[in-house]
């Protein structure tokens, strides 16, 4: 069976966990913290030298770096829907988890752990306005492309791209801060509200 190493309440574990559910693949998960503590664990360190959750072991398989994962998993159920067989198809949906995972997070980073986390290395309110405007800035970006798709990131199908940024967008509408109108990005969040395992893994009170 399938085992996930990670904390459950990861932004990035829940992506793994969502996937599951709705590819109903049975997995086991074993709880593991995140970060400083998993760097001084050399058993865990031995599965992913970055001290980062999640990773899955799929028998002898090793695989670390949630995105990476989650194409693995639907590709290994050759699930089209979910990441399309055909290359431009693909390529898309690639394209925003690989923008979800660079441009989204890092216009995040600082602001949510200040207003989310109460990080005490997180404190210049500078760089905290700063982070929330370029938070929204990013998520006015997809607002806009779901204004041009009109359902979800990469068109009229659910797709892995729409897994990993449902939980950023979970995580922005959580997050205690200003936030501009964005109708599509609201009709987004409601749209996927409609799955069960988004509100299991995603609209579940965690940020």
């Amino acid at each position: 069976m399938l085992q996930i190493l990670g904390k459950s309440t990861s932004i990035n574990v829940r992506k793994v966990l969502w996937l599951c559910q709705e590819l109903e693949l049975p997995y086991e998960l074993q709880q593991w913290g995140s970060g400083q503590l998993l760097t001084e664990a050399p058993e865990f360190r031995a599965l992913n030298p970055n001290g980062m959750v999640p990773v899955i072991r799929d028998g002898s398989f090793v695989l670390w770096e949630s995105n990476a994962i989650c194409r693995y998993l639907a590709a290994a159920c050759s699930e089209a829907n979910l990441l399309p067989a055909d290359l431009q198809g693909r390529a898309l949906v690639e394209q925003w988890m690989d923008w979800q995972a660079t441009e989204l997070n890092n216009s995040w980073r600082y602001a949510f752990m200040a207003l989310v986390r109460c990080s005490p290395a997180h404190t210049d309110q500078d760089a905290v306005s700063t982070g929330v405007r370029n938070w929204n800035r990013h998520m006015t970006m997809l607002n806009d492309q779901l204004r041009t798709t009109g359902a979800f990131v990469t068109g009229a199908r659910f797709t892995l791209a729409d897994i990993v940024l449902g939980l950023a967008t979970n995580r922005w509408f959580m997050t205690p801060m200003e936030r501009p109108a964005l109708p599509a990005v609201t009709d987004y969040y409601e749209r996927l509200s409609q799955r069960p395992a988004f509100l299991v893994h995603g609209r579940n009170g965690v940020p």
